[in-house]
């Protein structure tokens, strides 16, 4: 094995694996290493996974409602976790092994699974041996934070990794945090089976979205039993047999809360403290974020941070962006930049909010003058007919030059509706286009053009 390559990648997430192949077909020699499992967070304890679960307490929450669509199942729906565990891990191990291979039959390409950490700027020690690139790629991903609050240690807090390994049903999931994390194993728990709680220290779920959007997402949780205690904090932790006793202090001041099994969401931070950066001079921030410019490149010019650890988006799909600019960049003889890119994202409760672009909140704080179109779901047809009418669509406005600013679609099949918005706004076309063109009926798409002729000045 030689100790010398053209590029080495360290960590093997979204950005990694393509980067790999696209300098192996431009003849380079690469060198990945990966120290757990490929495919990074999104494979394993992430989107997939995930997702998967997702699709399990959908088909478990259409079977309890049923009877609405005139299908009479005889006796009770029953949960077996131990086949929703292993039907994801046949997904994920599925997913992380086609990777693995795809890696392995790479021309060019060494795949070391060991722990790598900078020597120098160029040099990287790994299993005992010194390993030099001329140019090095980090993609080491985020974990969850868990927060130092008194005895967490001692009542074994799940985390979105963790709770992966779960195959039985929690009696009782308390959920510290409401935001995108929190909030989808919440849901989907809650489908399962089990009594939920969540606790945000907020006045309100997903701060980050609009009030309405929050309100409508608070108003689909509670519909289905979840427990919510907003603008309260849980200042301890401890054990009492076998259940977990949270100390909280909210609005009602101190009280007790007790359940089986406590999950922590309240943020991630990045993979970045064990890689020996000191050493090749590259800066993080003060949460540990590899700093890049706009290129994707650190401090160090023969350095690059892609994917979570450089805090220019925490999504799959923003990492994988992350591989396409400086793939561009370096071997395409492009200039592409990460500013360019417009924010999207979804959050995979039921039903979904598909989001782009600026908030209501934001758009105002421009100064533009704006125009703004909302419909509740339920004077969507689609939605009417799948029985599925909570949440709305809302599109945001430039008056003056007639660009969409953002979209938030909450509701059956938002995740999907969005993405015609974020095409047009990459286009840089007028709102106009998206609102003349036709459809498909019967589709929640089909509305979209139907609210921008609706806008009106706000």
């Amino acid at each position: 094995m030689p100790n010398h390559y053209d590029a080495a990648i360290i960590g093997v997430g979204q950005a990694g694996p393509a980067l790999a192949n696209r300098l192996s077909q431009a003849g380079l020699t690469v060198v990945v290493f990966e120290r757990k499992h490929f495919g990074g967070t999104c494979v394993n304890d992430g989107c997939v996974p995930t997702k998967a679960m997702v699709a399990s307490a959908y088909a478990a929450h259409l079977a309890a409602r049923a009877d609405d669509y005139g299908v009479v199942i005889e006796g009770r729906v029953r949960i077996d976790m131990k086949k929703v565990k292993a039907r994801k891990d046949t997904v994920v191990n599925t997913a992380a092994k086609n990777i693995e291979t795809w890696l392995n039959g790479m021309k060019s390409v060494t795949v070391l699974k060991r722990h790598a950490r900078f020597v120098s700027p160029h040099e990287l020690e790994a299993g005992g041996e010194t390993i030099s690139a001329d140019r090095i790629f980090i993609d080491v991903g985020g974990r969850a934070v868990v927060p130092p609050i008194p005895g967490i240690e001692r009542v074994g807090a799940l985390t979105n990794s963790s709770i992966m390994n779960v195959d039985f049903l929690p009696s009782h999931l308390i959920v510290l945090g409401g935001s995108y994390v929190g909030l989808e194993f919440a849901h989907m728990f809650r489908r399962f089976g089990s009594e939920v709680t969540v606790i945000e220290e907020a006045d309100r779920l997903v701060a980050r979205e609009d009030e309405d959007v929050s309100s409508a997402i608070k108003e689909i949780l509670e519909r289905e039993g979840i427990t919510l205690h907003l603008a309260t904090k849980c200042s301890g932790l401890a054990r009492n047999g076998d259940r977990i006793v949270a100390r909280l202090e909210g609005p009602d001041g101190p009280r007790e809360l007790d359940g089986t099994h406590l999950l922590v969401a309240i943020g991630r931070r990045p993979n970045t403290d064990d890689l020996g950066l000191d050493r090749a001079g590259v800066k993080t921030d003060e949460r540990g974020f590899i700093v890049v410019d706009d290129e994707l490149r650190t401090n160090v010019p023969s350095i690059w941070a892609l994917g979570e650890c450089n805090g220019r988006g925490a999504f799959t799909h923003t990492s994988y962006n992350d591989f396409e600019i400086v793939a561009a960049n370096l071997l395409d003889g492009e200039k592409r930049r990460v500013s360019e890119r417009i924010m999207a994202y979804g959050l995979f409760i039921d039903p979904p909010l598909g989001r782009v672009g600026m908030t209501e909140r934001e758009a105002r704080q421009t100064g533009k003058r704006l125009l703004i179109g909302k419909r509740p779901m339920a004077r969507v047809s689609r939605a009417v007919e799948k029985g599925e009418t909570q949440g709305f669509m809302k599109l945001l406005v430039d008056a003056d030059s007639r660009k969409i600013l953002g979209a938030a679609i909450l509701g059956t099949g938002g995740d999907e509706a969005i993405h015609s918005i974020i095409d047009v706004m990459y286009a840089n076309a007028p709102y106009t286009t998206l609102q003349r063109a036709v459809h498909i009926h019967p589709t929640v798409s089909e509305l979209i053009p139907t609210v921008l002729g609706e806008l009106s000045p706000a």
